[in-house]
């Protein structure tokens, strides 16, 4: 194997071990899904990623832009509606697994370099691919240049009444969504009560003593909600637990439950589902040494809370965290109103460019307008005149270096998606075989 192959397998192992030690049959279907083409690999090794970030010079990371809030995972399938705690849909980043704090550059260059993929997936030139990669980072710091000129335009959002074309269409979808179809979907009635279905591919029974641990990590959670978010108690009413498993690629070996409550009334349709997953070690988190950064999180699932609200204007009022035997969890409403961006039916250079431009303010909101109630100390200042200052007056020259690190990286993603499925197949990968 390659010097890249045995790097490949190392970051691999040192990211998963414990993991994969404690369920290689969740890791080996992990990483058969990653075999299937280099995008999928790709999203399956953030790990890898951020250790050659760690390698890499970044002219633009001062003291300040090299340590602001960052998705983490940012790539081309990271992004769908949700339903704001104001009760408005919108269209923005919605996965927070691998939040931290870093480099503003490296959520840029990992979706840049996703988009490269797509677009070799899609067998565009390598001409297009610099044209909606650069549309991307044009709209990006347009969007981040207005936020610092104009501090009321925080309100902005990706709705129903700002998009038009395929991100329209998919809040559309979204819109069709209803509470109780989703219930329809994952519960039952059983003697004029609800109850979770257990003949759902993935939901399981829990034992008593998981049952007992869970519930007394749900009361735990209630006082994570900050206070703005909070309803009566009626509505924290739990009603029926279960086991959950058979999440993405990137969920591997985590334990997840959901958790039905009452919702704000005795009336059935207003049931809520609520996901507690336990959180994981957040990719960038590997290569950012602060102590302070590092103390300030209890746990994971503190950390996927904090970094949301940071990230996320008017975040889920369902948000918040808990612990299971000193492991921390994340708890989230399982929204109806969730509706991915569907790549595969964005085919045309030209359907594809707006949706680019949209995706630069989108990322460029994140990184700088956060949550009401996000009492997070970290971060000081305002990031957007942090970022607007680091680029200056040398645009061009920044959308230039993210471009050409696209094109790069996709390349060597390429290789390295290849060199992956060999050590795979020959059992390279300790703790976890090609065949059971």
């Amino acid at each position: 194997m390659t010097d890249r192959g045995d790097r490949i397998v190392s970051v691999l192992e040192e990211a998963f071990s414990g993991l994969m030690s404690a369920d290689p049959a969740a890791f080996r279907h992990k990483f058969r899904k990653m075999a299937a083409e280099p995008f999928a690999f790709y999203r399956g090794s953030a790990c890898l990623f951020y250790a050659d970030m760690a390698d890499l010079s970044d002219e633009w990371a001062d003291d300040r832009t090299s340590r602001v809030w960052i998705q983490g995972d940012l790539h081309a399938q990271n992004f769908g509606t949700y339903m704001d705690s104001e009760g408005t849909l919108v269209f923005d980043v919605n996965d927070f697994d691998e939040a931290y704090l870093g480099a503003f550059t490296w959520d840029l260059r990992r979706f840049a370099a996703s988009m490269a993929l797509l677009g070799w997936r899609k067998a565009l030139p390598d001409s297009v691919i610099t044209d909606l990669v650069t549309t991307y980072l044009l709209s990006y710091v347009s969007q981040v240049r207005t936020f610092a000129d104009h501090p009321g335009d925080e309100l902005f959002r990706l709705g129903l009444d700002s998009t038009e074309g395929a991100l329209h269409r998919v809040l559309q979808r979204a819109r069709l969504a209803t509470r109780i179809g989703l219930l329809n979907e994952k519960t039952t009635i059983v003697d004029y009560e609800r109850r979770f279905r257990r003949d759902n591919e993935g939901t399981h029974e829990l034992p008593s003593d998981v049952l007992e641990a869970v519930t007394s990590a749900f009361e735990s959670y209630l006082d994570t909600i900050p206070t703005g978010k909070r309803a009566s108690s009626r509505t924290y009413a739990v009603k029926d637990i279960v086991g959950r498993s058979g999440f993405g690629i990137g969920s591997a070996g985590l334990h997840a439950y959901n958790i039905l409550v009452e919702g704000r009334s005795q009336a059935l349709e207003n049931d809520v589902v609520l996901s507690m997953k336990q959180a994981n070690i957040a990719a960038p988190s590997r290569i950012v040494p602060d102590a302070r950064i590092r103390e300030y999180f209890t746990d994971h699932g503190h950390r996927t809370a904090v970094s949301q609200r940071a990230l996320q204007a008017h975040a889920d009022p369902w948000l918040g965290h808990t612990q299971i035997g000193g492991v921390g969890y994340v708890v989230a409403e399982l929204s109806p109103y969730e509706a991915d961006l569907d790549w595969s039916d964005l085919t045309e250079p030209a359907d594809m460019l707006p949706v680019l431009d949209y995706l630069g303010r989108a990322t460029a909101k994140m990184h700088c307008v956060s949550d009401s109630d996000s009492a997070q100390t970290l971060v000081d200042f305002q990031c957007e005149e942090a970022i607007a200052a680091a680029i200056g007056d040398r645009e061009s020259d920044f959308v230039a270096s993210i471009v050409e690190f696209a094109l790069d990286y996709a390349r060597q993603t390429r290789e390295d998606h290849r060199l992956f499925v060999d050590a795979f197949r020959d059992g390279r990968i300790k703790g976890v075989g090609a065949t059971a």
